[in-house]
């Protein structure tokens, strides 16, 4: 082993920095474990063919959730632990050893920027395709310092790439034995491939972002212009490169029979589990690729889980079951003192069709804390999304603070000349909110980006113009991230107030002196002569 070897011999000023680098990432003493059970004791290095079995992707037949499914993608997986091992690993006459190991390991998982990381997952997606016999519009300069890259990339080498990135995750997360197979879903990422063919290519405003044929889909994504893109949309899509090699390390140092008796959850996962709700696994790690937060993991969980199909208790809302209003939102959302992640869908007719066929689409918005029941904007931060057909991120712009507002009528009657907007709004200010629910939940106004200064400008929905669109609500949904703590405050919340509601309910008639003074001959005397002046005591 690199440890033990190290102790018998002079440790080299290469090896000693490759330690140190790895030892910054936490990973050195799983290195270690690793190089001492997959190298040979006689030769002390790793056979090429038992390092790439080691980043071998085990899985069964992909389930695509979409129609538009590439033939060469399973056989693309099956190329994805070489072209790892053949990228970074140096071999030598007697396989690789403790210093080719850590250098590999440092090459491909060290601490680097996010444009550096999105590099390095660029070569290993071009070397996988040319290993499958496929031709690359990537072009790399293999001695420079940082990896240059030239060239350009199709919509469905995309939508190639973002499957092998989901790949990983997805037998990093559900799988727990490096010989258990498990039914790999593909998720419908068709919203985050049209995201970057808007931002990277040429299209014009005809383009049908509903009607969009992805894998014929015949325009050129410059190499530049994506990873500004991946910066800007999806940062954290390069980690399942880091995420997946550590997690096949550990899976190489497991006992046989802890691994024997690992189960994969991922057999829960079907296509048709979560079509129904908003929420699916696609869009769900859509949002989860923004910026590093402490809700990621939150939505991975989703994305990952069985629970998604609508049992989950991450669910708090959702209007076609719990019914639709302001009233119905708040009894399910009160009390929930964590993040949310507010799901709106809405149908809107085209104006561009002469049909004026409805178009449905769907945005979102997160935020960081629970509702509150207040007439003014409040809240510590938050994002916006539009999600379908189309994928964009809207961080705050940290000009202003006007990041949710939910008002409910005054429980008081006070009589008000200007009484504030009832209903469920983010951005924007007090009656030019960006978006607003209203209380029926049967209208959705969304303004233009002008109007709000909280979060960063652009169009939520397609052919967004100036002027103000309102559409019909078609579904609201409420998920909560704030994990089982914030659910567990809920439920007692909840119980409290049920105890306090039954309590106002019971009248105890002993503590009515005389019946004169009782509710019963008060209702009787008014409904005898309800106009009859009664005197009053003073």
């Amino acid at each position: 082993m690199g440890a033990s070897s190290s102790t018998e011999q002079p440790v080299s000023a290469e090896q000693r920095e490759l330690e140190n680098i790895a030892a910054s990432t936490g990973a050195l003493p799983l290195l270690q474990k690793s190089f001492s059970n997959l190298s040979d004791p006689q030769t002390n290095a790793i056979s090429i063919q038992a390092l790439q079995q080691c980043f071998h992707l085990c899985y069964e037949d992909p389930v695509c959730e979409s129609q538009q499914k590439p033939e060469s993608f399973p056989r693309l997986l099956d190329h994805l632990g070489s072209s790892i091992v053949d990228l970074f690993f140096l071999s030598e006459k007697g396989g690789i050893n403790w210093l080719g190991f850590l250098g590999g390991y440092v090459k491909c998982c060290g601490r680097m920027s996010t444009s550096m990381s999105l590099n390095i997952l660029l070569r290993i997606f071009a070397m996988a395709v040319k290993k499958l016999g496929l031709s690359s519009n990537l072009e790399f300069e293999p001695d420079a310092a940082d990896c240059k890259i030239n060239g350009s990339l199709v919509p469905s080498d995309l939508l190639l790439l973002l499957w092998m990135c989901w790949a990983m995750l997805w037998n990093v997360r559900t799988l727990k034995s490096s010989e258990r197979k498990g039914n790999l879903l593909l998720p419908d990422i068709n919203h985050l491939v049209l995201s970057a063919v808007v931002a990277c290519a040429e299209v014009d405003s005809s383009f049908d972002l509903w009607n969009c044929d992805i894998v014929g889909l015949d325009v050129q994504l410059p190499v530049g212009k994506f990873l500004n893109w991946a910066i800007t949309t999806a940062p954290t899509l390069s980690d399942c490169l880091t995420q997946y090699v550590n997690r096949r390390l550990q899976i190489s140092v497991l006992a046989e029979d802890e691994a024997g008796s690992s189960e994969s959850i991922s057999g829960d996962m079907s296509p048709n589990a979560s079509q129904a709700l908003l929420l699916t696994c696609g869009r769900a790690w859509a949002i989860s690729l923004a910026p590093r937060s402490t809700i990621t993991e939150e939505i991975l969980k989703l994305c990952f889980s069985a629970d998604i199909v609508g049992t989950d208790e991450n669910l708090l809302y959702r209007s076609s079951t719990h019914g639709k209003g302001l009233n119905r939102f708040w009894s399910n959302v009160e009390g929930y003192h964590g993040p949310l992640l507010v799901l709106i869908s809405a149908n809107s007719e085209d104006a561009y069709q002469d049909n004026n066929k409805a178009r449905k689409w769907i945005i979102g918005a997160l935020t960081q804390q629970g509702f509150e029941n207040k007439d003014t904007f409040y809240g510590s931060s938050g994002n916006l999304y539009a999600i379908s057909p189309i994928f964009h991120v809207f961080s705050p712009s940290g000009k202003e603070k006007n990041y949710v507002y939910s008002h409910l009528y005054p429980t008081g009657r006070v009589y008000e000349s200007h009484p504030k907007p009832v209903g469920i709004a983010f951005g924007g200010t007090t009656t030019n909110e960006r978006i607003f629910i209203d209380e029926d939940f049967a209208k959705l106004t969304v303004r233009h980006h002008a109007m709000d200064k909280t979060y960063q400008p652009g169009s939520l929905i397609p052919n967004q113009g100036f002027l103000p669109v309102e559409a019909s609500i078609a579904e609201v949904e409420v998920w909560g991230l704030g994990g089982k703590t914030a659910k567990e405050v809920q439920d007692s919340y909840k119980k409290r107030e049920e105890l306090f509601t039954e309590q106002r309910r019971k009248v105890d008639l002993k503590t009515f002196a005389t019946w004169d003074d009782s509710p019963e001959k008060m209702m009787i005397d008014m409904m005898g002569d309800p106009n009859r002046v009664q005197r009053e005591d003073r």
